[in-house]
């Protein structure tokens, strides 16, 4: 296995990014993100994204030069245009400025109609944890997967996330709407193994731990089956109605690639305007010992809380460098200018 050191991954990032047309410091903070998405062992979303971000520029779905602005402002609530800019850097405004809105009022919500893909979604519950808030945030994609009892693609995967300031180690609960992402397959397939559970449908519509049979059928499994495909849905219209924006079928006429000119939606909230700090931190550790005193099914097995898996890669990461895929990181790098 081939591990690369945080600081250059990033640095190679950015320099692919600034050969794209990107400027430097929406670039630094695009690669810096996408570093840190690997760094904690979402590969799928960092490293690995790189390349179809950087199509997504050359094809003009991406405006690197856009910036959000105002569409309506309801105090406690605000609602701005992405204007296709990179949907990294568009996030983050918009949770910094969920923040800013919660810090006065105690909620804060702020959505983006029109914006594009913006790579880890757990990314900004943290960046939320991080300024001390709850944060929750989705956005709505193109079609990608089968509604229940379907055979073909009709709503969108739509990642949920959720976050919770703890100062031993936020939780953080990121999940798409299906099984597995389309990402998670990825990366799976490249490392030649199966999935730990059953992930979608192959060709004779039985269910398998096939990643490579999963992405040929592009029947991806909705989590909780009927469940995962209902959220998904109401995910999707609510980040709609809630932005201005389009749903999952105006995406699709778009054609503007993965997540183009889609929602986002972004929640924070300031426990402190309701709570002690010690009636926060009993409650979260009473909740982790809990969790810590149930039996696992594995004699060796621990049980974890939401975001104690990602930081726990985190350091392994940081301290050994972060395990790359061979052929992902040589194209990366000939989009950084390092290799013919």
């Amino acid at each position: 296995m081939t591990r690369i050191p945080f600081d250059e991954m990033k640095a190679t990032i950015k320099m692919a990014f600034t050969l794209a047309g990107m400027q430097e410091d929406k670039a630094e903070i695009c690669a810096r993100t996408h570093a840190e998405s690997s760094m904690d062992g979402i590969y799928s979303h960092g490293l690995n994204r790189v390349e179809r971000f950087v199509d997504f520029i050359s094809k003009g779905w991406v405006d690197v030069d856009a910036s959000p602005s105002l569409d309506l402002n309801l105090g406690a609530m605000e609602v701005y245009n992405g204007n296709l800019g990179p949907g990294i850097t568009n996030a983050i405004f918009a949770m910094d400025r969920a923040t800013e809105i919660a810090a006065k009022n105690g909620l804060g919500l702020v959505s983006l109609n029109n914006t594009t893909h913006w790579m880890r979604g757990g990314a900004y519950g943290w960046q939320a944890a991080e300024k001390g808030f709850i944060g929750i945030c989705w956005t709505n994609t193109e079609s990608c997967m089968p509604p229940w009892g379907a055979t073909s693609s009709g709503i969108g995967n739509n990642p949920f996330i959720m976050a919770v300031p703890r100062k031993e180690g936020h939780m953080v609960l990121d999940m798409a709407m299906s099984q597995y992402s389309y990402g998670k397959l990825e990366v799976t397939r490249l490392a030649n193994k199966k999935l730990p559970y059953p992930g979608g449908f192959d060709q004779e519509g039985n269910l398998t731990d096939d990643p490579a049979a999963i992405e040929q059928t592009r029947r991806i499994l909705p989590m909780g089956y009927w469940k995962g495909s209902g959220f998904a849905i109401m995910l999707d219209i609510i980040s709609s109605l809630l932005s201005g924006g389009l749903t999952t079928a105006g995406i699709d006429k778009k054609g503007l690639g993965s997540c183009g000119s889609c929602c986002q939606v972004f929640i924070a909230i300031d426990p402190l305007k309701i709570n002690t700090q010690e009636m926060i931190d009993q409650a979260l550790n009473a909740t982790i010992d809990q969790l810590r005193s149930t039996v696992p099914v594995t004699e060796d097995g621990k049980i974890l809380y939401p975001g104690e898996r990602s930081l726990s890669t985190r350091a392994e990461n940081m301290a050994l460098g972060i395990p790359v895929d061979d052929g992902v990181w040589n194209k990366v790098k000939a989009l950084a200018g390092l290799i013919c």
